[in-house]
């Protein structure tokens, strides 16, 4: 049997015609793609051993045949010069626009995927699981076939004229490229209803894998080829005008059976030629249910029917959809004659599947599925293309279920957008990961799903061929429950990390804050307010604000750092010199005041909390830039500082100078009077004093009513005073002290 180009005018595919957006172009856009590809492919061979522009054109005559457009012609020639530019997109898209480029992309992706798929070989002593990657094969074009429904019409019409190429030049066929062809691309045409090319691969590859078959049973067929057309067609004639007689309004077809359909039903059933009845054919459209049994029944008046050989798939459909009645009859010449009765909508699924929706054909004329359309004819197309990709996805099923024991691949499913867009996930992949799929951020504000309409719980593990809709907020994030692998809402690792990262920059965030606040706090203290944060970040090493804020938010850089940095530099002490020589000698005299012991003459200031007078048994503690603090011995400022850095505190004494008298230095003391309130007592008190000729600096004194602090025995209002007084020996204190305690209505009278 010959194998050429199908003749033109045949007719066209319903993915074809879905695929015909450019029906009002015109022939110069494939002369011109063309132009532009002949110096690039005229030399140049493929990796099969084709000239590449020869298989272009083959390409491109395919695709005239099956009804294509222009557009779709003219990309055959852009797709294979794409390998020869250095920059195939950007150049495409410069001279013929978006679409083409698009286009060339994919389908030079999906032609890699392919020879690497086909290139990776297993060690000769394992067996290669042929079903295994047939099934990755057909992913790879289901995949492609998301992206741009006219990268499988290109890719089948390519390996149909490299088919051709072979049987015609006489070369040996790879035998795994003839393998690819009858397992992977063939099906594939048939699922698309591409009938023409589906039979003419299915036959080239039969006759490179089984030539001696191929060759017997095209010899077989050949010597009574005429006479079986003409007993066909008078056959035709006959029925179509008896039916016509009958009333029955039916369109009968004869339907020649292919080399490889013929084999295959030998070999399934174990027939001899004589044996397979269809060799003749004839196929019976009518309008109605009642017009096929009513035409079945003519027929068997005339003819007499095999017995064993009717089935009625009318009453009882195939599972995938398929109706018809089928029966076997012997004609006038006691020949078997096979004829199929179906209604019109019968034959257009059977022809094309549910793909053969109206909705496909209404699309023929106004764009393809990659095209956005709006309103009724956008959901028509959403429709039509889903009802295709659901095709492939049960050939898939198909695929993968024939190897014993189940599956062979069962690692990915493949659901639908509501725009009819594929997802590919990972099985048992919830709503979640598909939102997280489509786009990150969809992800973070899923809150719900609807899966082929109904409402599911987000853990629900999807099927492949689902569609689900994804409910989600205008704003907000991720649930910290779909990070617990036992609820179930995550299973892609992939979804998993961007969950976690959503997390982590949320507390990233949140620390930054926190160190912000800290630092503008101190820069208020610090008076510091119009310094720049950026500014004061690099001062201090730091990329910028928001690293340094971080540090600090996480308690890992001091805000001491800051201030140091802030405040300008005071002569100071050197620390380390009064510590080595705090012990090395006494001084033999002071002006008065305070001694240090080993240094002369150093800076010392009376600490206010607790201030220190002869003879009080004092300490030093040293100071930063202020010399050293002089403390009683028993305060309790002393205490706390001498337990956080014990190396500070230094010896000292009073100095040796005179103690009474004119010349004596003078200290401030505090004392501290409770008691409650009368007329006369601030002038009772004053008198005690004045009279052990002691100098007040400084009094202050506060009344409280009753209530308002927890009152003393007797009630009445108290009276707190402070006085400040200037005394060269604080051992006088003691009797002053006593004196106080005797005025009526002290309570109380202590130093500070």
């Amino acid at each position: 049997m010959k194998t050429g180009l199908m003749p033109e005018g045949a007719t066209t595919a319903p993915i074809v015609a879905l695929l015909d957006a450019g029906a009002e172009h015109s022939n110069a856009e494939v002369v011109r793609a063309r132009a532009v590809a002949e110096p690039l492919l005229a030399g140049e061979l493929l990796d099969t051993g084709e000239n590449a522009l020869s298989h272009a054109d083959g390409v491109a005559a395919i695709l005239r045949a099956v009804g294509s457009a222009q557009e779709l012609q003219a990309a055959a020639y852009l797709v294979y010069a794409a390998d020869f530019l250095s920059k195939p997109e950007e150049v495409v898209a410069k001279a013929f626009g978006d679409s083409y480029a698009s286009l060339v992309t994919h389908t030079r992706r999906l032609v890699q995927l392919q020879r690497t798929t086909r290139d990776a070989r297993l060690p000769a002593d394992r067996k290669h699981d042929l079903r295994a990657e047939q099934t990755e094969r057909v992913r790879k074009m289901l995949l492609a076939f998301s992206r741009d429904l006219r990268v499988v019409l290109l890719r089948l019409a390519s390996r149909l004229q490299t088919l051709r190429w072979y049987a015609a030049s006489k070369q040996p066929c790879p035998q795994e490229l003839a393998a690819e062809s009858q397992a992977v691309f063939a099906p594939l045409a048939n699922r698309l209803g591409i009938w023409q090319i589906k039979w003419e691969l299915e036959d080239l590859a039969f006759r490179f894998l089984q030539p001696q078959a191929y060759k017997a049973l095209a010899s077989a067929l050949h010597e009574t080829r005429v006479e079986r057309e003409q007993r066909v067609e008078a056959a035709r004639a006959t029925l179509q005008a008896d039916l016509y007689g009958q009333g029955i309004a039916a369109e009968v077809q004869g339907r020649p059976k292919h080399l490889y359909s013929i084999h295959k039903k030998m070999q399934g059933k174990d027939l001899s030629l004589d044996r397979v009845f269809d060799l003749r054919a004839l196929r019976v459209i009518v309008a109605s249910v009642a017009d096929c049994y009513a035409a079945l029944a003519r027929l068997h008046e005339v003819y007499t029917p095999v017995p064993g050989e009717f089935d009625d798939y009318i009453a009882k459909p195939k599972p995938n959809g398929y109706q018809s009645l089928h029966t076997v009859v012997l004609g006038p010449d006691g020949r078997a004659m096979e004829v199929q009765i179906r209604t019109r909508e019968m034959h257009e699924h059977a022809e094309h599947g549910i793909a053969a929706h109206w909705a496909y054909k209404e699309a023929g004329a106004r764009g393809y599925a990659g095209v956005s359309a709006a309103g009724e004819f956008e959901e028509q197309v959403a429709r039509a293309r889903k009802a295709v990709l659901n095709q492939l996805l049960a050939w898939e099923r198909d695929t993968v279920q024939g190897a014993e024991g189940g599956p062979v691949f069962d690692d990915r499913i493949y659901v639908f957008t509501p725009q009819a867009t594929i997802v590919e996930l990972a099985a048992g992949a919830t709503p979640v990961d598909f939102a997280y799929a489509v786009h990150t951020d969809l992800g973070h504000r899923c809150r719900g799903a609807r899966i082929d309409g109904q409402m599911l719980p987000l853990n629900t593990p999807l099927q492949s061929g689902q569609t689900v809709e994804i409910i989600a907020t205008k704003e907000g994030g991720p649930s910290l429950d779909w990070l617990n692998p036992e609820l179930g809402y995550l299973q892609s690792p992939r979804s998993r990390a961007k969950v976690r990262a959503w997390f982590n920059a949320l507390q990233q965030a949140q620390t930054i804050a926190k160190g912000r606040d800290l630092v503008e706090k101190l820069l208020q203290r610090e008076g510091k307010t119009a310094l720049k944060l950026d500014e004061l970040a690099a001062r201090l090493g730091f990329k910028g604000a928001d690293a340094l804020f971080e540090v600090v938010g996480k308690d890992e850089y001091s805000l001491r750092n800051i201030e140091l940095l802030l405040r300008p530099p005071e002569p100071v002490v050197d620390e380390n010199e009064l510590l080595a020589q705090r012990h090395t000698r006494s001084a033999s005299s002071n002006r008065g005041g305070v001694l240090v012991v080993g240094i002369d003459s150093l800076l010392t200031t009376l600490s206010r909390c607790c201030r220190p007078a002869p003879p009080d048994a004092i300490s030093g503690f040293v100071t930063r830039g202020k010399g050293v603090a002089i403390h009683r011995s028993d305060c309790s400022n002393l205490a706390e500082m001498k337990r956080r850095s014990p190396e500070r505190v230094i010896a000292v004494a009073w100095g040796g100078g005179e103690t009474v008298g004119k010349g004596a230095p003078v200290y401030p003391v505090d004392v501290l009077v409770e008691a409650g309130d009368r007329q006369g007592l601030l002038r009772d008190v004053l008198e005690v004093f004045a009279k052990e000729k002691m100098n007040v600096v400084a009094v202050n004194t506060l009344s409280m009513k009753p209530g308002a602090v927890k009152p003393r025995a007797g009630g009445g209002d108290t009276a707190w005073m402070s006085f400040t007084l200037e005394l060269s020996d604080a051992s006088r204190l003691a009797k002053v002290l006593r004196d106080l305690c005797a005025i009526s209505g002290v309570r109380s009278a202590r130093r500070k």
